[in-house]
């Protein structure tokens, strides 16, 4: 028997019947998101607080537009991250650098006060979260087969160890803030990716050989201009920032313009590259109305880290038996419903098998459920001071996150389905594009949001969930023609 026959007859260890290198990013993910939405909770009080509360004061609907962009922001450097990934380091090397980047700045945001602290903090996050997204969910997909009916199972466990972390990061800072102030809160999500660096040290061996080498590596010498490149673009930033052309209080509309016009630059690349056949480039086009739609969506989700975050803090009864809860403690919240509600789903795609629905339908059931969930705040606007019980906004948050369930682990699912072989990273990171998007877009819109228009403006939000998933209905026999042998 040959040693490759030997190897092979030894069972591979699994992780719930999964490959078991998906325990090793499931751990990074876990802490990675312990750390950027143990920061994200209490990002935007930071930036409204007053400064003898310990924050910077600044103006609530400008500290929303900086929160939309920050967001935005993390997921325009997955671009980044994935040009990294296929071009220079490979995918597995470039989540190992984003991941000591993302520890940088929440360093910088714990010790470095004030307004510089901020800035250099959430740029070193945004870029690190980035390189993060683009990689880590790549990875994942890397690990299954084509066709594969454990991906989308797996992909959602993966996504639990998403909101692990969303849920434990938050009740620490939201802890410390209240009790120690907000640098503290900021430290203690260093120490979280810290500790995900350390044990994905330990398990990056085991993870498949293809990833560590970028599959499209830059010519010789090519390296050189791409940085020139980069200085001449952060000068041109630098001088639009001094010129005030980009501003914090219209900060998200800049982003959305660049997003788009890069999004539409980007599908034209793909579209036209010599490297991808006339299957994938029908697969490319199907996946454009999913990017749409994924773009809406996110641009409705987001609003639970800006305008539902305020909308907790002045406006729902926060008290149980005399004791306050964080405002912070949202997005555990949040991430506590997703992980009782993941593993249900997770069941659910997996006893389906084949009678599931297409992953198109599971984007337009999560366009029809986040869009009636914005329906539920309306009774309780317009009344002065904590109208909402904290148990009827834990309900609404249900609405959102089984919409999440339908949408984001499948969207990443469908990206590794869809993608064209020599752009498998960038893919992903245009799908993290969409989020980009979506988040400008969020940023941008909740500007708007005042307690005079909050009824319109929550009617709106319905609005635009509801037609996006009509729309999207009408796509349907399009996108199942165009992706036929990738379900």
């Amino acid at each position: 028997m040959t040693t490759e026959n030997v190897s092979r007859s030894i069972p591979e260890k699994q992780f719930f019947g999964h490959p078991r290198s998906l325990a090793t990013l499931f751990g990074m993910e876990i802490w990675e998101r312990f750390s950027f939405y143990g920061m994200q909770a209490i990002l935007l009080i930071y930036l409204y607080y007053e400064v003898s509360r310990g924050g910077l004061g600044i103006s609530q609907p400008v500290a929303i537009g900086i929160v939309g962009a920050y967001g935005s922001s993390v997921y325009l450097a997955s671009i980044l991250g994935g040009w990294f990934a296929d071009r220079v380091f490979g995918a597995e090397r470039t989540l190992f650098y984003s991941g000591i980047v993302v520890m940088l700045g929440h360093i910088a945001l714990a010790i470095l006060p004030g307004v510089h602290g901020v800035t250099a903090g959430l740029i070193c996050v945004a870029l690190g979260s980035g390189g993060v997204k683009a990689t880590c969910s790549s990875l994942v997909g890397s690990l299954y087969e084509p066709g594969s009916e454990r991906r989308d199972a797996g992909f959602s466990i993966f996504y639990l160890g998403i909101n692990v972390g969303g849920f434990v990061g938050p009740l620490l800072t939201g802890l410390l803030q209240q009790n120690a102030g907000f640098h503290y809160g900021f430290g203690i999500a260093a120490i979280g990716m810290a500790l995900g660096l350390t044990q994905y040290t330990f398990g990056r061996k085991q993870l498949p050989a293809s990833q560590k080498t970028a599959p499209n590596p830059l010519e010789a010498g090519r390296l050189k201009y791409y940085g020139l490149a980069a200085i001449a673009l952060v000068a041109a930033l630098l001088g639009a920032v001094a010129l005030g052309w980009v501003r914090a209080d219209n900060l998200s509309d800049v982003l959305l313009v660049v997003i788009a016009i890069a999004a539409v630059a980007y599908f034209a690349i793909i579209l036209s590259s010599p490297r991808i056949t006339a299957e994938e480039r029908r697969r490319v086009l199907a996946f454009i109305p999913l990017f749409l739609t994924s773009g809406a969506y996110w641009a409705l989700y987001s609003q639970s880290y800006t305008v539902i975050t305020a909308f907790f803090d002045q406006r729902v009864d926060r008290s149980v038996f005399g004791w306050e809860v964080p405002v912070g403690w949202l997005v555990s919240a949040q991430a506590l419903t997703v992980i009782v509600l993941s593993g249900v789903f997770a069941w659910l795609w997996t006893i389906l098998g084949k009678r599931q629905p297409s992953s198109a339908s599971k984007f337009v059931i999560a366009m029809f459920v986040i869009g009636l969930t914005f329906l539920g705040y309306l009774p309780y606007l317009g009344a002065e001071g904590a109208a909402m019980p904290l148990f009827m906004l834990v309900m609404l948050l249900l609405g959102f996150t089984a919409s999440e369930l339908c949408l984001s682990p499948i969207g990443l699912s469908v990206t590794t389905r869809l993608a064209p072989a020599a752009f498998q990273t960038q893919m992903m990171a245009l799908f993290f594009m969409s989020l980009a998007l979506g988040f400008a877009a969020g940023g941008s819109l909740g500007t708007f949001y005042t307690e005079a228009n909050e009824e319109n403006y929550f009617i709106v939000m319905s609005g635009i969930g509801i037609v996006t998933a009509l729309l999207l209905m009408l796509c349907l026999p399009f996108i199942k023609r165009a992706s036929h042998g990738t379900e």
